[in-house]
């Protein structure tokens, strides 16, 4: 397995773009969002640079201007070891930017591969993540080959440039190879397991990073998947069997979303995904008390789209409301509402209207409406049940004390 950046505890500084697509708002928060991911690998974010331009610069990223700024920054903090951009650079401006900057450069892609790498538990997530990285590599190799180029000649060193690029780019595809056939092979066993599941309706639990999918998946099912306030904490996908009164589900935590999800991640983490497709019920996860919430519940529902087509029966939950605050507008303020003036009833009602009785507000940390949570999860999962197998008996009669007297 390729090794891990090694980033632990390094001071970084971080870069974004203001564009006609991303307003300074949503600069502000995804660079805010990226401090985390830093966070979460083991750096630490001491400096947030920002640039207003069209588009991207072609060859650096930032301008020239920029990046003399950032340069110079550097200089006068000798303890900053990285820089980390918060969009896939191209192997162009990774290189440009090394060689003007002459410090370690990473982009969004590469910072949440590392973490996927850090994370990874089972051979299965080891062998996807590892997948993802020699795909992301590959365009790469010329950059990480600069240093062959002050090598001595002579005896056994002659050719090492393009050579032993050639050579690695052989080796580093015949490896891809490898690892397609390996995790096609674990894809057909993962198929099998589903299959062997038996008759029971399957609940996928989705949602973005960190919004206590597995923190609700421990509550509900009595378990004790690993749960921590860092982002991607649950790599590896867990199903676990739940009762709920009489009836018996599967329960199913999946990986974390988030904006701009590497697509070789996407394709690697084929079997968890399939885990998605495959389910009778979702369960979309809000973090309520999150600013952008709105943002990140579209995030999800955009990528479920995209990893499958087929529209499938949706409970969204909106977990942290002992997390939630807002600012009460004052009767004298006369400036327009906004989304930090809305309190938390406010939104259940409007929720509530929007989606019927297919939403629910909760605290999975403080198990505030979880008897609710539960009436609702029967009620869905039972229709389900009902309607796949009508002649299939629940795991156990439900008895009441009527049936004694």
């Amino acid at each position: 397995m390729i090794e891990q950046t090694e980033i632990y505890s390094e001071q970084t500084v971080l870069v974004g773009l203001i564009t006609r697509e991303q307003n300074e708002q949503q600069a502000k928060e995804y660079l805010s969002e990226l401090a985390f991911l830093a966070e979460t690998a083991g750096a630490i974010p001491v400096k947030k640079f920002f640039q207003r331009l069209d588009y991207p610069h072609p060859k650096t990223f930032v301008g020239q201007g920029k990046l003399e700024e950032i340069k110079n920054y550097i200089i006068d903090n000798e303890e900053i070891g990285m820089i980390v951009f918060d969009d896939e650079l191209t192997p162009a401006q990774l290189k440009n930017i090394e060689d003007a900057l002459q410090i370690k450069v990473l982009d969004r892609t590469n910072l949440i591969l590392d973490i996927f790498a850090k994370r990874a538990q089972t051979a299965h997530a080891k062998t996807q993540v590892e997948l993802a990285q020699y795909q992301y590599l590959l365009p790469r190799l010329t950059r990480m080959w600069t240093h062959l180029e002050r090598q001595r000649g002579g005896i056994g060193m002659r050719g090492p440039g393009e050579a032993q690029i050639e050579t690695d780019r052989r080796i580093i595809l015949t490896k891809i190879s490898l690892l397609k056939e390996e995790l096609k092979a674990i894809d057909k066993q993962k198929a099998s397991q589903r299959k062997n599941r038996g008759k029971m309706v399957r609940v996928a639990l989705v949602g973005y990073t960190n919004v206590g999918k597995s923190t609700l998946m421990n509550l509900l099912s009595k378990s004790d998947v690993f749960a921590e306030n860092k982002l991607f904490a649950t790599l590896d996908t867990t199903v676990r069997k739940v009762i709920i009164d009489n009836l018996p589900f599967l329960l199913t935590d999946t990986v974390g979303f988030i904006r701009k999800l590497p697509h070789h991640l996407v394709e690697s983490f084929k079997s968890t995904l399939d885990e998605v497709r495959e389910a009778d019920l979702l369960v979309h996860v809000v973090d309520i008390s999150h600013p952008n919430f709105e943002e990140q519940y579209e995030i999800v529902n955009k990528t479920l789209i995209d990893i499958n087509k087929e529209e499938k029966p949706t409970i969204v939950v909106f977990n942290k409301t002992d997390a939630f605050t807002y600012t009460p507008k004052a009767e004298d303020d006369l400036t327009p509402l906004t989304k930090e003036n809305i309190s938390l009833a406010e939104l259940e009602q409007t929720w509530m209207a929007k989606m019927h009785d297919n939403c629910i507000f909760i605290s999975a940390k403080n198990r505030t409406n979880i008897d609710a949570l539960r009436s609702l999860f029967y009620g869905k999962v039972k229709e389900i049940h009902i309607t796949r197998f009508p002649y299939n008996d629940f795991l156990y009669q439900n008895y009441t004390e009527e049936d004694f007297d």
